[in-house]
């Protein structure tokens, strides 16, 4: 057996929720194992949900609600965009992790400089190595026979390919994957430690690339870092800060949020045969799936930070108070999705939120595409009937990305 990352499970104790509508906690783990059931729920009775905890937060569940807070600029912030007890202190429109974390009209500046890193034709370069990849982790899974074998298909697949391909753009050492999953779980998973350790796990992820961009000053290389490096905004060098602050937009939103999309797509396909033997033999069909899966199981809610006191939809917002977008809450709202709550793994007319909305909308998108699509071909190709082993055995990510951390399958 081939030997597994480490799993990283929340370690942080957070007070149980008597009422998400009031005293939600999107670090509690019942949250993104029922999230679907919790945010119908709200749009019914609730459509923005509110929170004293980490300072105030705001929870929109509707798409034109989200959509709304995601185009507005002026009364809400991006220089933080993951909720925590911490506030950062971090230029103000620029913020620790450009361009996501800047605002106008420095984020277009930052965005244009990382646009040509992910253009399409330099994604489809990536298609036979990321197939490739695909095909190692199948292989290190050993011996199957077929209706005994299980597989934990989070753990021993989707969690390996994008922490691969994005350490490989960015020119860092491949052997430190594991390094990078804990940076990704204390950066997104950690939102209920205090501070002190919050800081630390900041501390901790700068230190590690201080040292590799300064081996990049000194050795230069065809990747992602070098580029940055020899970037220029307004004439002149990108800042220390500026290049570690991209990188870690990069690493962090590079591995999380397409391992868990992944991930969910294996979920849903383990349970809904009819599905997984169309997408298998009918391969015209697999984009038009690929979206739908986006659709149905985006992994990403955003935060924002409210820039000044105003009132949005009754709700009196004031200033520092968190705002969640859940862009998956969007994506199933009946008002915007017909069958909203339905897979239609054929679904012709598809806007989804997935990538998100607004200035801030993914700029990996087509990397993530890439990766999701490559990744369920070839686990379908490989493993053309499967099942979920138990459904209270599955294990969801806390926080603001959702997706599989544990996902035992038993081989058919």
């Amino acid at each position: 057996m081939t030997a597994q990352p480490q799993s990283y499970q929340s370690e942080i104790s957070v007070d149980p929720v008597t009422d998400w509508h009031s005293d939600f906690d999107h670090a509690n783990p019942d949250y993104n194992r029922d999230v679907h059931e919790i945010w119908e729920d709200m749009r019914e009775k609730c459509p923005v949900a509110h929170t004293e905890r980490y300072g105030g937060v705001w929870l929109p569940v509707d798409h034109q609600a989200v959509r709304d807070i995601a185009y507005d600029t002026e009364n809400y912030t991006s220089r933080q965009v993951i909720v925590s007890p911490l506030r950062a202190d971090d230029p103000p429109g620029i913020g620790g992790a450009p361009p996501i974390t800047s605002d106008p009209p420095f984020h277009k500046l930052a965005r244009r400089l990382l646009l040509p890193l992910f253009r399409p034709q330099a994604m489809a370069g990536w298609e036979d190595e990321v197939r490739k990849l695909c095909r190692q982790r199948l292989d290190a899974m050993g011996e199957i026979e077929p209706g005994t074998t299980i597989i934990d298909a989070a753990k021993q697949y989707a969690q390996f390919i994008p922490v691969t391909v994005i350490a490989r753009m960015l020119g860092l050492p491949p052997n430190d994957d594991d390094l990078f999953r804990k940076f990704v779980h204390d950066s997104i998973e950690g939102i209920g430690g205090t501070e002190e350790e919050r800081r630390g796990a900041t501390e901790r992820l700068q230190d590690y690339l201080d040292i590799q961009i300064e081996d990049h000053r000194a050795n230069p290389r065809d990747d992602m870092i070098s580029y940055l490096l020899n970037a220029e905004l307004n004439g002149q060098p990108l800042s220390h800060e500026h290049v570690r602050g991209s990188v870690v937009l990069l690493l962090i939103a590079g591995i999380d949020t397409t391992w868990s999309a992944i991930g969910s797509s294996l979920w849903h396909l383990a349970q809904n045969p009819d599905d997984r033997k169309r997408m298998i033999n009918d391969p015209d069909v697999v984009p038009f799936a690929i979206e739908e899966l986006l659709r149905a199981y985006a992994p990403v809610t955003m935060a924002r930070l409210v820039a000044k006191d105003h009132e949005f939809n009754g709700c009196p917002m004031k200033t520092d108070e968190w705002v969640l977008l859940p862009f998956p809450a969007a994506n199933r709202d009946p008002k915007a999705f017909d069958r909203a709550d339905e897979v239609i793994i054929d679904r012709e007319v598809n806007r989804h939120s997935a990538f998100g909305l607004g200035i801030h909308r993914c700029l990996g998108s087509n990397l993530a595409r890439l990766e999701l699509r490559i990744a369920v071909e070839e686990f379908l190709a490989r493993f053309n009937d499967f099942e979920l082993v138990d459904a209270d055995t599955v294990e969801w990510s806390v926080g603001q990305i959702r997706g599989p951390r544990q996902l035992p399958v038993r081989i058919l």
